[in-house]
């Protein structure tokens, strides 16, 4: 059974910075890709940023510059620095894996945290 458990959600003012971590558990024997999603009320979910293992990263045009998407394999770890964030940055964020076990190959998802920024 792999989880993946996110943490670091909150409320902020405009302008203010968030750190949010996602650590994966489990009988795990590699992590490809992860990465970080958003959906916001009323939308669909969309792409904040992805990883590589060996630490390529891609982001949604809109946030570059302003969210940077880290990761320590050692600890299973994900993590997206969110600077200056904004009203609109409002959304329940995911994080997804790619992981192999002994036998499988499955994208994983955490249960989401929330992310409030207030003007």
């Amino acid at each position: 059974q792999v989880q993946l458990v996110e943490s670091g959600g909150g409320l902020v003012q405009a302008g203010g910075s968030l750190r949010l971590s996602c650590a994966a558990s489990g009988r795990i024997t590699y992590i490809n890709d992860m990465g970080w999603y958003r959906q916001a009320p009323g939308k669909q979910r969309e792409l904040v940023a992805t990883i590589t293992n060996s630490g390529s990263t891609n982001y949604a045009d809109s946030l570059l510059g302003r969210f940077t998407i880290s990761r320590d394999n050692a600890k299973k770890t994900v993590y997206l620095q969110m600077n200056n964030l904004k009203p609109e940055d409002t959304a329940v964020y995911y994080c997804n894996a790619d992981v192999y076990t002994w036998d499988l190959r499955r994208d994983y998802w955490g249960q989401g945290t929330q992310v409030t920024v207030s003007s």
